[in-house]
């Protein structure tokens, strides 16, 4: 809330909002997995682009001319492993976006590489599928970039904090001082009245983990320049990752009243257990399933809501519209900046209420 009231940081936020808008708008007009003919303003098409992961980074456009930093592209094929940055790919005479690599054709549809057929482009079937087959794709995106460099500041910043704690028995000085209150927060309101005060310790460590990773990798995709711009938790594979090790840990700690409540529910007829442990079991997945959505579908509303915001003055061609755009804008900032705090809160704590129930003692 400080920063969404300091009108100088909302001046800021706001040259950044226009720099990040005003640069994918033109990028779309030369992003490579366009034809160049498409000069058009689609707003759709410019939201889809800027919420979905990407081979490279968009800095800025000079000239008419993109300037992005492309990134390394790493495919398991038919001949084995090729690798090759994604500036690579090119347009060829019929504005196909193409690159040939160890013997084999590649080509790019939508941010995804697929074998090319024998014309050198995707075919397709039904609605839009297509039918060429894919290598394994084990490339850097910006997506796991950003997930680098979370996990990198998080490295630079807790392994000294852990360092000092144990030299020494004082009260915490700078940055150790400013993520004290965090992590006893951690401890104490999500930790300790959800697993209990006995086996709290063993899980802390990935409480804390999953609670500065998912809100710092938040807050780094709300600044809209590079080496930012991607966002961690906009991309259901990672969502779904985070939610399986929540899983994983859960049903590793069970114990027998857990496992017992699942295939055996006290106080439940023998004749009702062939009906009620399907649901049972069936309600082991939901919980993952229910973290995986919940952590995905938040952050990447607001982006979406922000750009169409936005968007209305070049739809409208006006600048009268833009008091209102930016005015919604910013507030949709200041919400976002509050989401993506709550995600990391409200994935550790169900987290943790996972746990807790895995490992509560029944009598």
């Amino acid at each position: 809330m400080i920063i969404v009231g300091n009108s100088f940081r909302r001046f800021f936020h706001l040259a950044l909002l226009f720099c990040s808008f005003g640069a994918i708008a033109q990028d779309h007009q030369t992003h490579p997995s366009e034809t160049p003919e498409d000069t058009s303003f689609d707003a759709t098409k410019l939201i889809n682009s800027h919420i979905s992961d990407s081979h490279e980074f968009h800095i800025a456009d000079w000239n008419g001319k993109a300037i992005s930093l492309p990134l390394p592209v790493i495919l398991w094929t038919d001949n084995g492993l090729v690798t090759f940055m994604s500036s690579a790919f090119h347009h060829d005479e019929e504005g196909k976006v193409v690159v040939e690599r160890g013997g084999q054709q590649f080509v790019r549809y939508q941010d995804e590489i697929y074998y090319a057929d024998a014309n050198g482009t995707v075919s397709f079937e039904g609605e839009g599928n297509v039918v060429n087959s894919r290598p394994l794709n084990f490339s850097i995106t910006k997506n796991v970039f950003t997930l680098m460099v979370t996990a990198a500041i998080m490295l630079l910043v807790f392994i000294p904090i852990a360092n000092s704690y144990k030299k020494n028995n004082r009260a915490p000085k700078g940055i150790s001082g400013f993520l004290e209150p965090l992590i006893l927060f951690v401890r104490d309101d999500i930790a300790i009245p959800n697993i209990g005060e006995k086996k709290y310790q063993k899980y802390m460590p990935y409480l804390l983990t999953v609670f500065f990773l998912i809100w710092l990798g938040n807050l780094i995709g709300l600044i809209p320049f590079f080496p930012f711009q991607g966002t961690l938790t906009n991309d259901l594979l990672f969502t779904g990752v985070m939610a399986t090790i929540t899983f994983l840990i859960t049903i590793f700690s069970g114990n027998k009243g857990y496992w017992g409540h699942i295939f055996a529910t006290p106080g439940v007829p023998k004749w009702l257990l062939p009906i009620m442990i399907p649901v049972e079991v069936l309600g082991m997945f939901t919980k993952p399933f229910a973290l995986m959505v919940r952590l995905f579908a938040n952050l990447t509303a607001g982006h979406i809501i922000i750009l169409s915001l936005m968007a209305l003055i070049f739809i409208f061609e006006t600048a009268w519209i833009s008091p209102v755009s930016i005015a919604f804008s910013l507030f949709m900032y200041g919400l976002e900046l509050l989401v993506a705090a709550l995600q990391a809160y409200v994935f550790t704590l169900l987290s943790a209420l996972f746990i807790g129930q895995a490992v509560e003692e029944h009598h």
